[in-house]
């Protein structure tokens, strides 16, 4: 099975690093310890604590696991300066048909946070925008229906 390119900035790969740091060194022990006093107070079947420990551990190790294929599979997005068209790590302002203008980066899928105008660029708006020139007019086809912006910054 072929995995899916994973990008991300390197502000990006350091905060998964660090996740995967913090769920090995301080997560996983915290879940072994409470497996450990869960069977030593009571027998594991019906043991509601038990379970709930075993099911924090498989959620612990499920999410290593997950944070290190991605980072073994990650293209990291270099630093490059604004060029004339949208990229992974562009920084865009577009301006819709009502006049309102919108800034965001565009990143990979593993660092969006769309509150933070961090948009992914296999979001409808962020794959739109993707190869685009500033003054371009572009067609977003979204799930809520279709919509213009035009691009008016590229950094």
């Amino acid at each position: 099975m072929s995995e899916r390119t994973i990008y991300l900035t390197r502000e990006g790969r350091a905060k998964l690093e660090a996740e995967r740091e913090h769920l090995i060194t301080v997560r996983r022990p915290a879940v072994l310890e409470r497996l450990k006093l869960a069977k030593e107070f009571a027998d594991t079947t019906d043991n509601a604590e038990y379970e709930d420990a075993k099911s924090e551990q498989a959620f612990v190790e499920g999410r290593i696991r997950e944070l290190e294929r991605m980072l073994a599979t990650a293209t990291i997005i270099e630093d490059i300066p604004a060029g004339d068209f949208v990229t992974l790590g562009s920084r865009v302002q577009v301006r819709s048909a009502d006049g309102e203008i919108d800034t965001y980066t565009i990143v990979g899928t593993a660092e969006a946070d769309p509150r933070r105008g961090r948009i992914s660029n296999e979001s409808p708006i962020g794959r739109a925008l993707i190869g685009k020139r500033t003054g371009d007019r572009v067609s977003v086809v979204a799930p809520s229906g279709s919509f213009e912006v035009e691009l008016i910054a590229i950094s």
